[in-house]
């Protein structure tokens, strides 16, 4: 699994790479409607293990792929394996270097990296959004439901906060009342796609996490994951309802916010192999070639979503995102860079056989507290050639500053956006089709 964004540090010196996305935004369609699901604590080792009837069923109409958790390792991206930082890769495209949640305190997150719900909302204010989910944070923190900081915004649906409901859900030392807690948000969930259908819904998932932790790899364990294989087939007969009955187009997205250690499956939140090996099942069609390579991430789904659901992300924040999406075209991906004292050399794996790269430079990071970038053009290269060496400008040589790669345009219907990440040890930006 290559990590997904590039961002060299020295003492003196800092440099990020992004990719500029050429976006292909298709003709709106009014019956399109999403919805991605975070079961929690499952590493893909465990669902290529065990029998996932249900999502096996999914992967036939799409695919399943491994992903990755956590970041680049040793990288500026580095992420912590721990549930709330991975939910807000999720929800906003974009690693820990950004969107601030470091731990599930949830204490600091920076706003200015919006969520796919803030991004649908701003372009669609009368559609309908829903979360469904066993922790109350998940809306209240991480959406940031009606904080002026999300300039307020507010969910649709919300069925969530049964944590709290100790008479319901009384609590055990086995926590079984949480396992009752899922079934009870997944049947809501797909009670209301089949009647109401949200146009972008997220589903939260625990009780995996909480076997794995007091079980470890164990049957206890399994049994969880294999209840969770139920839950799922819930959702997707719900879904299939809507597609048959009332003639819409749904895309579904199910993933994991980390995996766990190998010595003995109860742990996570570090940076081992098993701990950052996530995985994403979809019914999506049209999985290119990024999806099939497995080097795909958590971040890759919220610009999956945005392009299936046409959103328009404006340019400033697109450049942010460090996602990409899973279907349809792409220029280039896995891009590596290593910089030396005036050079920086950049490698990327191209995934069309013709096309040019524009490569720009930023010496600022103003978006980070609400600003803006700008960009100098500073040099363009086949894209087939895979790979650009840069001089870099005298006043940028001891500076931080971020590094863009625009793809060309060869989509029908196109808006100039760019993708940006700060972190190193290899990117995965590609254009075509984002709904910028």
């Amino acid at each position: 699994m290559a990590p997904t964004s590039f961002f060299h540090r020295s003492i003196q010196s800092s440099i990020a790479l992004a990719i500029f996305c050429c976006a292909f935004i298709p003709a709106l369609a009014q019956n399109k409607k999403a919805v991605f699901v975070i079961v929690d604590g499952i590493p893909a080792d465990l669902i290529e293990k065990l029998p996932t009837p249900n999502l096996d069923l999914i992967t036939k109409e799409g695919g399943y792929a491994r992903a990755l958790a956590g970041g680049g390792r040793g990288t500026y991206t580095e992420t912590p394996t721990i549930s709330a930082v991975g939910y807000n890769t999720v929800l906003t495209g974009t690693w820990v270097n950004k969107h601030n949640v470091w731990d599930n305190d949830i204490a600091h997150p920076n706003y200015n990296y919006p969520t796919i719900f803030r991004l649908f909302k701003d372009q669609y204010p009368a559609k309908k959004t829903a979360v469904f989910s066993s922790w109350l944070d998940n809306r209240t923190k991480l959406i940031g439901e009606g904080l002026t900081q999300t300039r307020q915004i507010k969910m649709d649906f919300a069925y969530d906060g049964l944590e709290l409901d100790t008479i319901q859900f009384p609590h055990d030392k086995e926590r079984m009342f949480m396992k009752n807690i899922d079934n009870s948000v997944t049947d809501k969930a797909a009670e209301t796609i089949r009647e109401i259908a949200p146009d972008l819904s997220w589903v939260y998932l625990e009780f995996t996490d909480d076997m794995g932790h007091m079980y470890g790899d164990s049957e206890p364990y399994y049994a969880a994951i294999n209840e969770m294989d139920r839950q799922m087939g819930r959702l997707w007969a719900a879904i299939q309802y809507r597609q048959q009955q009332h003639g819409e187009e749904w895309q579904i997205y199910i993933t994991t916010d980390h995996g766990r250690d190998s010595a003995t499956g109860k742990g996570h939140g570090g940076q081992s192999d098993r701990e950052k090996l996530a995985w994403i099942v979809t019914n999506a069609k049209g999985l290119n070639s990024y999806f099939k390579t497995g080097q795909s991430s958590q971040a890759d789904i919220m610009p999956s979503l945005a392009r299936f659901l046409s959103i328009d992300i404006p340019t400033s924040i697109a450049r942010e995102v460090d996602g990409v999406p899973l279907f349809g075209d792409i220029s280039l991906y896995n891009p590596r860079l290593k910089k030396m004292e005036n050079e920086i050399v950049i490698n990327w794996t191209p995934a069309k056989r013709s096309g040019w790269v524009n490569i720009y430079i930023s010496s600022t990071n103003h978006f980070r507290t609400g600003g803006r970038d700008e960009y100098q053009l500073i040099k363009k290269v086949k894209l087939n050639a895979g790979s650009a060496t840069l001089n870099l400008p005298e006043n940028l040589t001891d500076s931080f500053f971020k590094i863009v790669l625009e793809g060309e345009k060869k989509c029908g219907e196109c808006v100039g956006g760019e993708r940006r990440l700060m972190g190193d040890g290899g990117w995965r930006m590609g254009d075509g089709g984002w709904g910028i």
